[in-house]
C-alpha cells in the first residue's frame, strides 16, 4: 500500500521540544547552538534516536528534521551553503531509524519531507515571493531527490508565502519523474485566524485550485481551539484533512515552558476529529512526546475516519 492509499496516517510528535528533553551535549551543535537541523550532520545519532522513539511509539510517518533547512533559515547560522547536505542527511537519518526497527514490526512506515515557513513573511515585506520560492525550491528538489514519500508545507502563517511555495513545488513536480504528494498545514492562532488575518474559509478558497493531497492545521494551539476550524473543513473541504495540534496551550511554570494536555486527553480529542469530522492525517506538534503518540496509536487502532462531505 502506498502513502496516499492509507486510510489513516499517524504522524510523529514534536521535534524541537522532544530534542530539548534528550541528553544531547552542547558540543553536538559545535558553535551553532539553536539550529536543530545542523544536528543532521553534526550528531546524526541523536536525530536517529529522536525518530526511533516515535517509530517505536507507533508513528507510521516521521517528518524529516528539515523544518528550517532552507537557505533563508540556515543563512542565519552561516549555513546557507549546506542546504543539500543537511536535507539529504535528514532523509537518510529517517531512513536509518526505520531500518533499525525490529523486523517483526510490520507497521507501514513513511518519510515526509518537512518544509517550514522560514522566518520571513512576504506579505510584510520581509522577502519577495520570488526570493522565497527560489530558496525553498532548492530544499524541495533536494528532499524529492533524496526519496521522501511526501512533502508537507507546514506551519504556514502567510497565504502569499504558502501560495509562493506551492507554485514552486508543483513547478518542480511537473518536471520531475517522481510523483510526490503534497500536504498543506496552516497555523490558526487563538483569535481564530492565521497570523496575518486569513480565516479558514479564505484558506480553503485560495487552495482549492492546487492539487494538494490534504489541508489541515498544526501548531499555535491545542486541539480544543481547533474544533470550529476542523468542523469547517469537514463540511467544505473535499480532500483529506489533517490535524497536528500542540499539547495544549503552552504555559510558563517555574520559568520553563509547560504543555498541559495529557496523552489521554490529547488522544480523546483526536479520536473525535477522526470519527466525527473525517480527519485522516493526525500527529502532534509542540510538546507532544513519544508517550502522546503511543497513546494516539492505541486509541486509533482499527479506527476508520468518518469522512463527511459538504
Amino acid at each position: 500500500m502506498s502513502f496516499v492509499d492509507e486510510s489513516l496516517l499517524i504522524f510523529d510528535g514534536a521535534c524541537g521540544t522532544t530534542l530539548q528533553t534528550m541528553d544531547i551535549p552542547l558540543t553536538a551543535w559545535d558553535t551553532i547552538q539553536g539550529c536543530n537541523e545542523y544536528l543532521n550532520i553534526s550528531a546524526p545519532e541523536h536525530i536517529i534516536d529522536l525518530h526511533s522513539q516515535f517509530l517505536r511509539s507507533g508513528a507510521m510517518v516521521i517528518e524529516t528534521n528539515t523544518f528550517g533547512a532552507s537557505s533563508i533559515v540556515l543563512g542565519e547560522y552561516g549555513l546557507q551553503d549546506k542546504v543539500k547536505e543537511i536535507n539529504i542527511a535528514a532523509v537518510e537519518n529517517a531512513r536509518k531509524a526505520i531500518k533499525n526497527l525490529d523486523p517483526s514490526d510490520t507497521t507501514p512506515r513513511y518519510i515526509v519531507g518537512s518544509v517550514g515557513p522560514t522566518t520571513k513573511l512576504p506579505t510584510l515585506g520581509h522577502i519577495t515571493p520570488k526570493e522565497l520560492a527560489t530558496s525553498l525550491k532548492e530544499q524541495i528538489i533536494t528532499l524529492i531527490d533524496a526519496g521522501v514519500d511526501a512533502l508537507i508545507i507546514e506551519t504556514c502563517q502567510d497565504m502569499l508565502q504558502l501560495k509562493s511555495v506551492l507554485v514552486a513545488a508543483f513547478e518542480i513536480l511537473d518536471m520531475h519523474p517522481q510523483s510526490v504528494p503534497v500536504l498543506c498545514s496552516v497555523t490558526i492562532e487563538k483569535q481564530g485566524t492565521m497570523l496575518l488575518g486569513t480565516d479558514i474559509g479564505a484558506v480553503c478558497a485560495t487552495l482549492a485550485p492546487f492539487p494538494i493531497l490534504s489541508l489541515g492545521l498544526n501548531c499555535a494551539t491545542g486541539p480544543a481551539d481547533m474544533v470550529s476550524h476542523i468542523q469547517y473543513l469537514s463540511k467544505n473541504w473535499t480532500k483529506r484533512i489533517s490535524c497536528i495540534p500542540n499539547q495544549g496551550m503552552p504555559e510558563v511554570r517555574n520559568g520553563a515552558t509547560y504543555y498541559p494536555l495529557s496523552a489521554e486527553e490529547y488522544s480523546k480529542n483526536m479520536l473525535n476529529f477522526v470519527t466525527e469530522y473525517g480527519v485522516s492525517i493526525v500527529g502532534g506538534c509542540c510538546g507532544t512526546s513519544p508517550d502522546h503518540i503511543a497513546q494516539l496509536a492505541r486509541t486509533l487502532k482499527d479506527v476508520e475516519p468518518q469522512r463527511k462531505f459538504a
